[in-house]
């Protein structure tokens, strides 16, 4: 937790400087604390750094393309010259990520997650598979993570200003 602190002051210090006035004081704290209640429950005091950087991802304003190739990179596993994933690492990622709903109580039973990696690896016959794959899948929004792509579109929705007036 030490870590994760420390790199998230950074974080936000360089976002004040950025965007002076527009990030509260104590962000970095707030953000800790959620992600201590997502990935830290039974109070151990540690929480994995891949998990951290997964929600803060999903969480960040950057596109959702951008989110998910981000995804792949820090679970996907080296092969030669390329990286790849596995049905391990998806199930890493997916349980990760759904701790982000079920801390407001919208949680997915453990079925949802393999239905979901079954659905991913549909059809593939090699134990891992490709970015590509892992984007296609991704872009048709399957169920397990639906509330990604939703929140991207309430945010991206959020600034938005019409001309009309209505009565």
């Amino acid at each position: 937790l030490q870590q994760i602190s420390r790199m998230l002051t950074k974080l936000f210090q360089r976002a004040r400087l950025e965007k002076p006035g527009q990030v509260d004081l104590r962000a970095a704290e707030f953000t800790l604390s959620l992600l201590v209640a997502m990935y830290d429950r039974s109070g151990t005091g540690y929480v994995k750094t891949r998990s951290a950087a997964a929600a803060l991802i999903s969480l960040s304003g950057d596109t959702l393309l951008a989110k998910y190739r981000a995804f792949f990179q820090f679970y996907a596993v080296p092969d030669g010259k390329t990286a790849l994933i596995t049905r391990s690492a998806l199930r890493s990622l997916l349980t990760d990520l759904n701790q982000i709903p079920a801390t407001v109580g919208e949680s997915c039973a453990l079925a949802c997650v393999e239905i979901a990696i079954h659905n991913c690896f549909h059809g593939v016959l090699n134990a891992a598979i490709v970015e590509e794959k892992f984007l296609s899948w991704l872009r048709s929004e399957p169920a397990v993570l639906l509330w990604l792509p939703t929140c991207y579109r309430l945010s991206a929705v959020e600034m938005v200003s019409h001309q009309a007036r209505c009565r």
